[in-house]
C-alpha cells in the first residue's frame, strides 16, 4: 500500500489494545487466538482425565497442530472482517499502516505490517505463526503472556523451560497466586529455571521449523542449553518512537508512555491516548472500554460529556493451566493501604469435583484456591483472588460485586449454587 496522503483531523487518538508483544493492529488482537489455543491445549488435558471417567483413549493420539492453526487463522480473519464491516456501516474509514505526525494535526500513514521480530527467537506474534510444535522450547519471562503460552505448550507435551529472574512468576499478582501457580507448573512437568542470570548469547545451530530448528542458549553464568525454539515474553515498551510526537508536542512520562489525565487527554488539545500506549492496565478490554467512554464524551449527547473509564477494580484473567482470576488489591497492597489491623483474610484450598475420579497424586496437580481480602469493620471486599478450573467465567460476576462495593456479608447472603466450585466464595468462614 502506498503512503496515504497526509490528512488533518480535529480529533486524534493514539493507542491500541494489548496483544502480547504485538502492536494491537488486529481487530481480534491476540486475545481470541490465545484463548483458542488455550482451548486446544485444554482438549489434550481433557483426554487425559477422560481415562479416569472410563473412556478408552488411544495412547498415540496424534495432534495436527497445522490443522488447528489454519482453523484459528480463519476464525480471526472472519472476526476481523466482521469488525471492519461494522466500522464501514458507521462511516469509519480503516487505514492499515503506521502513522506519524507531519504537522500538529496532520497525520501521514505508510505501509507496515507491525510484526515484531527477535533474532533467533520469536515473540508472541511469532508464536501464532508456528505451524509445527517444537519438541523443546525456552520461554523467557515471568508475566502473564509467558505463563499463558508456556502453559499451553506444556499441556500439549512440548518440553517447556521457563527462565525467570525470581523464585516465582506472576510477581504482580497476589502471593497465593505466585506460589501455587509456580508449584503447579513444576508439578505438570514444566522446568522453571529460577533466579536465572539472563541469556548472554543465542546461537543458531540449525535453521528450520519445528524439530528441524536448533538454537544454543548461552547464559550469563556460562551454562548452555539447546532448544528448538526460543520465545521472548519479557514485556513491551510503548511504540511511540516513530510517531514523531515532538511535532505536536505530546508529552511522555518518565517510563516513555503518553501522559494522559483521567479523561484520556494528552498534553495537547485534540490529541488523546488510550490503551497500552498510556501504560494504564495494559489489557485489550480496558482499551476498548476507554475508547467507548472517550467516544461518548467527544461525540455523544450532553449527558455523556463527563464519560470516563474507572481504572479501579478491573477484573483480570490469566488463561494459564489452571486459570487465574483476580480483582482488586493483593494482600500486601491491602495491608499497606488499610493497615494490618483492618484486614481480614478468608481462604480455602480444595480439589474441584471434576477431579474426584483421579488418583490422589493427580489431584495435587490440579488445585483450586480462593482468597477474599476484606477491609474495615464492615469487611468490604477489596481483593478477590481465585485459581482453578473454570475461574475465568466465574470471575465476571464476582467482579461486578466487588466493583459495586460488596461486603463479606453480601457474599454470605447469596445462596450457594451446589455443587460448584464458585459456591465456596459465598460460604467462606
Amino acid at each position: 500500500m502506498p503512503p496515504v496522503e497526509p490528512q488533518q483531523y480535529d480529533y486524534i487518538v493514539l493507542g491500541g489494545g494489548s496483544g502480547g508483544s504485538g502492536s494491537g493492529r488486529r481487530a481480534a488482537g491476540c486475545c481470541v487466538p490465545k484463548k483458542m489455543t488455550w482451548n486446544f491445549a485444554t482438549v489434550n488435558e481433557t483426554l487425559h482425565i477422560a481415562e479416569h471417567y472410563g473412556y478408552t483413549i488411544p495412547k498415540d493420539v496424534k495432534i495436527n497442530y497445522r490443522h488447528f492453526k489454519e482453523l484459528r487463522d480463519a476464525t480471526v480473519k472472519r472476526l476481523n472482517g466482521a469488525y471492519e464491516r461494522n466500522w464501514g456501516r458507521e462511516g469509519i474509514d480503516l487505514v492499515h499502516g503506521r502513522a506519524r505526525f507531519v504537522e500538529p494535526k496532520v497525520i501521514e500513514v505508510t505501509n507496515n505490517d507491525g510484526t515484531k521480530h527477535a533474532e533467533h527467537g520469536i515473540t508472541s506474534d511469532g508464536f501464532f505463526e508456528i505451524e509445527e510444535l517444537p519438541p523443546k522450547i525456552a520461554v523467557v519471562g515471568a508475566g502473564y503472556i509467558a505463563v499463558e503460552l508456556a502453559g499451553v505448550l506444556g499441556a500439549v507435551g512440548v518440553d517447556t523451560h521457563m527462565f525467570i529472574r525470581g523464585e516465582t512468576f506472576l510477581r504482580k499478582f497476589d502471593p497465593m497466586i505466585q506460589k501455587t501457580m509456580t508449584e503447579r507448573y513444576e508439578a505438570a512437568g514444566i522446568t522453571i529455571h529460577k533466579g536465572h542470570p539472563g541469556l548472554k548469547e543465542v546461537q543458531l545451530v540449525r535453521d528450520g521449523k519445528g524439530k528441524d530448528k536448533l538454537l544454543k542458549l548461552i547464559s550469563n553464568d556460562g551454562s548452555e542449553m539447546e532448544v528448538n525454539e526460543l520465545l521472548w515474553a519479557i514485556g513491551r515498551a510503548p511504540e511511540v518512537e516513530d510517531l514523531q510526537l515532538d511535532i505536536p508536542g505530546v508529552k511522555l512520562n518518565d517510563a516513555g508512555f503518553v501522559h494522559v489525565d483521567e479523561y484520556q487527554n494528552s498534553s495537547v488539545d485534540g490529541i488523546y491516548a488510550l490503551g497500552d500506549v498510556t501504560g494504564h492496565a495494559e489489557l485489550t478490554p480496558v482499551a476498548i472500554a476507554a475508547g467507548r467512554q472517550l467516544g461518548n464524551r467527544l461525540f455523544g449527547p450532553p449527558e455523556l460529556k463527563d464519560s470516563k473509564i474507572s481504572y479501579d477494580n478491573i477484573p483480570t484473567v490469566v488463561f494459564s493451566h489452571p486459570e487465574v482470576g483476580t480483582v482488586g488489591l493483593t494482600e500486601p497492597e491491602a495491608r499497606k493501604r488499610y493497615g494490618d489491623d483492618q484486614i481480614k483474610i478468608y481462604y480455602t484450598k480444595f480439589t474441584a469435583m471434576y477431579y474426584d475420579v483421579v488418583p490422589a497424586e493427580e489431584k495435587k496437580k490440579n488445585p483450586t484456591e480462593f482468597k477474599l481480602i476484606c477491609a474495615g469493620p464492615e469487611e468490604k471486599v477489596v481483593g478477590l483472588h481465585i485459581l482453578g478450573l473454570g475461574v475465568g467465567e466465574m470471575l465476571q460476576g464476582f467482579g461486578v460485586a466487588v466493583k459495586m462495593g460488596a461486603t463479606k456479608r453480601d457474599f454470605d447472603s447469596c445462596v450457594a449454587i451446589h455443587p460448584t466450585s464458585a459456591e465456596e466464595l459465598v460460604t467462606l468462614r
